[in-house]
């Protein structure tokens, strides 16, 4: 058993300020910033990693009664045999990492906590909280790029084979992903990326994992779970049209989504699938009868809330392995549609589509997928976006879908205008 001092005390301080000024001192870096709600963790340093909670005791100090909050990251497919891109490459497999420094920000407050395998000591909490004020405000730069078009004939030739794999009746939904090369033309970092997002049009949550030199991260709409007690939400997430470009437009592709055939039914899938985990897990389990329209800046999305009560014993790290991935991020079957995009996607997706979040010392905390994402080394990146393929589905349409979802992770390298 590990036991880890965990002291958190309030700060005034913008977390993301005090984050821009802190990092310079810390190659490993990890966020979760929710954009539309108060859960929001950065941190720095890295204190330990374990493989699980059981192997924890957390001894709380200071003021404030913060759990100390582990990070975890992981693959979308973790068994899958193809190559990783050169950038993933450098990651090491970690499943719960605990960072020396974490900056919260919560509905109680703002908070510093700094975790350590001794007790922390007064003057160690005194120098962080003095630096976190010295940076003053966060500023945007824009990084012009260009990017290394991916193959039309190459997309084609994967549609044909999902195609005729549901044409088959082997699966009923397969979702494809592109992965397509950026080079930018000055360097850049990850704090770059991150304040972009954090400060641009951007819906979601914004993920930032860097080991050393190379980061992972983008900005998310997509909830896989949240536990606070024995309260659980989740999301369905599946079907997409275009956001538009003026509010009557907005609304008139939106009442096209809900009534349009092919989302709905792929919708279907995912609302099924997550349907059958929480009753196996959970009682008093409430999911909308009907959709509902999740507007982000590039594109609209069909969305049903799903919230439960968890039964006594089931812990959040059980609930992400039995919902990821679900079948927006992989098809239905869930089993065969992976074995099928191990088949036809020449690489491995690594942490795109991946279950990122955090959890705490007490077992609560939130995981969302790893959509609208990327990862980078500050010269080059690899961007990833995907969409469900059915029956229907035609591969000009589909293209052009993932290309309105890499707006998002593109969007993390324009400045303020």
């Amino acid at each position: 058993m590990t036991k880890i001092f965990s002291f958190t005390q309030p700060i005034e301080t913008d977390i993301v300020d005090a984050f821009c000024v802190l990092q310079k001192g810390f190659t490993d870096q990890f966020v979760y910033y929710d954009k539309n709600q108060k859960t929001r963790f950065m941190g720095l340093g890295r204190c330990i990693a374990l493989r699980s909670l059981h192997e924890v005791e957390s001894v709380l100090q200071g003021e404030t009664a913060e759990e100390p909050v582990f990070f975890s990251f992981n693959r979308f497919d973790a068994e899958n045999p193809k190559p990783l891109d050169e950038i993933q490459q450098a990651f090491p497999r970690l499943k719960l990492l605990l960072p020396e420094v974490v900056l919260i920000e919560n509905e109680a407050g703002r908070f510093l906590q700094i975790n350590s395998l001794g007790p922390v000591y007064a003057g160690r909490i005194e120098r962080f909280a003095r630096q976190a004020t010295q940076g003053g405000q966060r500023s945007r730069v824009s990084i012009p790029y260009v990017i290394e078009t991916d193959s039309r004939q190459d997309w084609g030739e994967a549609m044909n084979a999902a195609l005729a794999a549901i044409e088959a009746q082997r699966v009923k939904k397969v979702v494809l992903s592109r992965r397509v090369k950026l080079a930018a033309q000055t360097p850049f970092s990850s704090k770059d990326l991150l304040v972009n997002l954090i400060d641009g049009s951007s819906r979601g949550v914004v993920l930032l994992y860097r080991y050393g030199d190379v980061f992972f991260c983008g900005c998310t709409p997509e909830l896989l779970v949240r536990k606070r007690g024995s309260a659980i939400e989740s999301m369905c997430l599946a079907g997409t049209i275009a956001a538009g470009t003026f509010e009557e437009e907005r609304a008139r592709l939106a009442n096209v989504l809900l009534q349009d055939e092919k989302n709905l039914r792929e919708h279907a899938y995912v609302v099924d699938f997550i349907r059958e985990v929480f009753l196996r897990n959970c009682h008093d389990v409430d999911i909308a009868q009907h959709p509902e329209i999740l507007a982000l800046q590039h594109v609209q999305h069909l969305s049903t809330p799903v919230h439960a009560q968890v039964r006594e014993g089931v812990s959040l790290n059980n609930l992400v392995r039995q919902l990821h991935p679900t079948p927006a991020l992989a098809g239905t079957p869930v089993g065969e549609a992976l074995m099928l995009i191990r088949h036809i996607e020449s690489y491995n997706r690594g942490f795109f589509g991946g279950a990122c979040g955090y959890v705490n010392a007490a077992g609560d905390g939130e995981f969302s997928v790893g959509l609208r994402t990327g990862v980078f080394d500050g010269e080059i990146g690899w961007l990833y976006a995907g969409c469900g393929i059915v029956a229907e589905s035609d591969a000009d349409s589909e293209f052009s879908e993932i290309d309105m979802k890499l707006k998002t992770i593109l969007s993390a390298f324009e400045g303020k205008v």
